[in-house]
């Protein structure tokens, strides 16, 4: 199901259009590859990094999951395997642990007042709790990226997965979750 959301939502929330802008093409490149409709799926990846380029920090997951995505399309093309954009984003990659860390734990009362009030009442061990899973999350992407010596063509069935499970696990709300889990699960390696 499509998202929609206003100027105001996304300003309110502290986000920009490019970021959505980004998460929308990636997601994109994914379903197209998912396809097998791979020059669709090429120019979402390509788009996808001249916006993350454009807009994201060095060290923000997002750049490396485009480069790596945009690596895998790559390597379809005959004499360009993307390995130059592949180490490249292991580089990012190893470098998002700066990144996490000025993360912002979600507020949310799970399912009473109870709840909201230990959440706020130990607020610095609860933005720890998030913090060990986002370094879990950062980690095993960095390992699959760094695993990967040179990008093999993309693979649909991989697309399809990755795909299935941002569509799952995609939070309802823009926050810097939903950042670091777009960039883990559409990243296609």
């Amino acid at each position: 199901m499509a998202e929609t959301w206003s100027l105001g939502e996304i300003v309110k929330a502290g986000w920009t259009e490019a970021e959505l802008e980004w998460e929308t093409l990636t997601e994109s490149c994914a379903a197209a590859l998912a396809a097998h409709d791979r020059a669709t799926g090429h120019e979402a990846a390509a788009q996808a990094v001249q916006v993350a380029r454009a807009t994201f920090d060095l060290d923000d997951p997002r750049l490396g999951t485009a480069l790596a995505n945009h690596a895998l399309c790559l390597a379809d093309r005959d004499g360009d395997n993307g390995g130059r954009l592949l180490r490249e984003a292991t580089g990012i990659w190893r470098r998002t642990g700066s990144w996490v860390e000025k993360m912002t734990a979600p507020r949310s009362a799970r399912s009473s007042l109870f709840h909201l009030r230990m959440e706020l009442r130990h607020r610095e061990t609860y933005e720890e709790n998030w913090r060990v899973k986002w370094r879990d999350m950062a980690d095993d992407a960095v390992r699959r990226v760094a695993g990967t010596a040179d990008p093999a063509p993309a693979d649909p069935e991989r697309a399809a997965a990755a795909l299935a499970a941002w569509q799952r696990e995609r939070p309802a709300m823009l926050n810097d979750t939903r950042k670091l889990l777009a960039a883990v699960r559409l990243l296609l390696i």
